[in-house]
């Protein structure tokens, strides 16, 4: 079962997700709480993922309950929900170690999808997000972007890459988990992991989606070019 806590600062939307994910048969919601109480309720329900709210009142915002769950010893996967697209709440999020960010009217068949592959270690975003991922982090000027010299030691950097590596950066960029590169390539998870640990120490991604961003960059990835 892939345990799940949701945080949301509104009891009927995390009713509601819960009744969403339960259907799934595979999904279990051991906790539900708003962000005051988020770090204490997480830290005993130990998860394997939380769906956080964004966008919540008070000092216990989203980005707030992100950073301390992140600073956790053994931190659970994170993937942001909000009602609407924002790229500032985007580019803070993903600095701060989101795994994803997905908008709460997201179909309920891609929702539960996405809970699945966010907790085995995987990368989710919407089209849409995916979209502003590139543009916010790479496309525009902002204090999330590399500065022309740290984007050359990137490229540099990914140039170090063995074949199989910019495999596995390719399929770790559009999303796939551990699992999913495994069956995509023929090798087992565990060699996988091991792909991926010298993927980011290679490129000098602190996580999984800064490599995916890097990989956008570096052109390995394959989101169709801005019209």
């Amino acid at each position: 079962m892939v345990q799940v806590a949701i945080v949301d600062d509104e009891a009927l939307v995390r009713a509601a997700l819960r009744s969403i994910l339960e259907s799934s048969g595979d999904i279990q919601v051991v906790a539900d709480c708003d962000g005051h109480q988020a770090l204490a309720v997480v830290t005993a329900a130990r998860p394997d993922l939380v769906l956080l709210d964004a966008v919540m009142p008070g000092p216990d915002d989203g980005l707030s309950v992100l950073r301390a769950l992140r600073a956790l010893k053994d931190p659970p996967a994170v993937a942001m929900l909000t009602a609407f697209d924002t790229s500032g709440h985007l580019r803070a999020a993903m600095a701060a170690g989101a795994g994803g960010f997905l908008l709460k009217d997201t179909a309920v068949g891609t929702l539960i999808d996405a809970v699945r592959i966010l907790a085995s270690g995987g990368t989710v975003f919407t089209p849409t997000v995916a979209r502003a991922v590139v543009d916010g982090f790479l496309g525009e000027p902002s204090q999330y972007a590399a500065p022309p010299a740290a984007a050359a030691a990137r490229d540099t950097a990914a140039g170090t890459l063995t074949d199989r590596e910019r495999e596995v950066l390719r399929l770790l960029a559009a999303g796939e988990p551990n699992a999913g590169i495994a069956e995509e390539l023929r090798i087992s998870v565990g060699t996988v992991k091991d792909h991926v640990r010298a993927v980011l120490r290679k490129l000098g991604a602190p996580n999984r989606v800064a490599a995916a961003v890097i990989a956008h960059q570096a052109g390995l990835a394959g989101l169709p070019e801005r019209p």
